[in-house]
C-alpha cells in the first residue's frame, strides 16, 4: 500500500522572476531557471507571471523535464482593456495545472480615472466565472500601485461581493504593508493615518486593528507571498521607476549582504516586524487548514521597487527564505 501523503507539510513555491543572482547579470532562460529550482530541492512549485506574447512551450517542457509544477499563474491587469487577457490567462492556467490565478489590478481604469470598488468586484466576478472551467481560483493581490494599495478598500470590495454571495479571495504579501510603517509618504498613499505610531496600529503585527489579521480572520486570504522588508526606509536609490522617482524599498535582504551590495546599513533586528507577521500567518495557516492558504511563495525579485540595482544574491535569499519558512512550520507541527 502506498504511503499516505504528509498533510502537515507546507508547500513552498518561488516566483520564477526571482531565479537569478541579480539584475546586473540578466535573467537566465526558462530551462536554466527551472533546472535551478529542481536541483535546489527547496521548492514544491513555481509561480509564473504571464506574458501572452511569450512562448510557453519551454515552461510546459520544463514542467515535464524537471517535475516542478507551475502551481500559481497570474499577471497585472487594467480594467476596461485587459479583460480578454485575463480570460486568456485563466485558460493558460488550466493548461499549466495552476490552482491559483494571482491578479494585480491597477488603481486606474483604462480611461485614466480611478477604478471604483464596483469595477474591482465586477472584474473579480468575471475572473471567477472564467476560472471555474480551468479549476483555478482567481485571487486579487494586495499590492502597491493597485486598487488595494488603499488598504481600507479591501473590506468595501468584500462587502460588494458578499451581496452576490461570493467571498473575496486575496493574495497577502506582508511586505507591501509592513514596509510603509514609519514612512509618511507611503502611508499617505494608502490612506493610513500615521498618527503617533507611524501607522503601526494598522500595519504592524499583533495590534488590535491590524488589517491583514482581519483579512485572515475573515477567510479572504487564499494565497500568500513572502519577502522580507524593514520599516522606515524611504526608498531604493539604486534604481528609478521614472527619471524623477526612485524605487520603493519593498525588499530588505534576509541574509546579511556585504556592505557595498545594499543601499543602507543591514541590521537583523530590522526584520522583526516582518518576521513576526509571517510567523502569525503560518500559525493561522496551521490552525485553520480549511480557511487559510495552505501554500506560500517566496518572492525575492529584482525590479526597481525590490532588489533592483543591488548586487546581493536574490536567489540565495529565496533559498534562505524557504529554509526559514520550513523551520518555522516545523516548530508549529512539533
Amino acid at each position: 500500500m502506498s504511503a499516505q501523503p504528509n498533510i502537515r507539510a507546507l508547500p513552498i513555491g518561488i516566483n520564477l522572476d526571482g531565479v537569478l543572482v541579480h539584475d546586473g547579470l540578466g535573467m537566465p532562460d526558462a530551462a536554466t531557471r527551472m533546472a535551478w529550482v529542481q536541483q535546489s530541492g527547496a521548492f514544491d512549485y513555481i509561480e509564473k507571471n504571464m506574458d501572452p506574447s511569450e512562448n510557453f512551450q519551454p515552461y510546459l517542457d520544463g514542467v515535464q523535464r524537471y517535475g516542478v509544477p507551475i502551481g500559481v499563474f497570474g499577471g497585472i491587469f487594467c480594467a476596461g482593456q485587459d479583460e480578454h487577457r485575463m480570460r486568456w490567462g485563466l485558460r493558460m492556467a488550466g493548461q499549466l495545472g495552476a490552482r491559483i490565478f494571482n491578479m494585480q489590478l491597477f488603481a486606474r481604469h483604462a480611461d485614466a480615472r480611478p477604478i471604483t470598488d464596483r469595477e474591482v468586484a465586477d472584474f473579480f466576478l468575471e475572473a471567477l466565472e472564467h476560472g471555474q472551467p480551468s479549476h483555478c481560483q482567481p485571487s486579487l493581490e494586495v499590492h502597491v500601485d493597485m486598487w488595494s494599495e488603499r488598504f481600507h478598500r479591501v473590506e468595501a470590495v468584500a462587502n460588494l461581493l458578499a451581496q452576490s454571495h461570493v467571498q473575496l479571495a486575496l493574495t497577502l504579501d506582508h511586505s507591501h504593508l509592513v514596509f510603509k510603517i514609519d514612512n509618511p509618504h507611503e502611508l499617505a498613499l494608502s490612506d493610513v493615518d500615521a498618527g503617533t505610531d507611524g501607522g503601526r496600529s494598522y500595519l504592524a503585527p499583533r495590534q488590535p486593528r491590524t488589517l491583514y489579521t482581519q483579512w485572515l480572520q475573515q477567510g479572504w486570504v487564499v494565497h500568500a507571498h513572502t519577502r522580507s522588508v524593514a520599516t522606515g526606509i524611504a526608498h531604493n536609490p539604486r534604481t528609478w521607476r521614472t527619471p524623477t522617482l526612485p524605487g520603493r524599498a519593498i525588499q530588505y535582504p534576509l541574509l546579511q549582504p556585504a556592505p557595498e551590495l545594499l543601499y543602507c546599513a543591514w541590521d537583523a533586528d530590522a526584520l522583526h516586524d516582518w518576521k513576526t507577521a509571517v510567523q502569525d500567518l503560518l500559525a493561522h495557516m496551521h490552525a485553520h487548514p480549511r480557511h487559510a492558504p495552505q501554500q506560500i511563495s517566496c518572492e525575492f525579485i529584482p525590479f526597481a521597487d525590490y532588489g533592483g540595482g543591488a548586487r546581493y544574491s536574490i536567489w540565495d535569499n529565496n533559498l534562505a527564505c524557504a529554509q526559514w519558512l520550513r523551520g518555522e512550520w516545523a516548530k508549529l507541527i512539533g
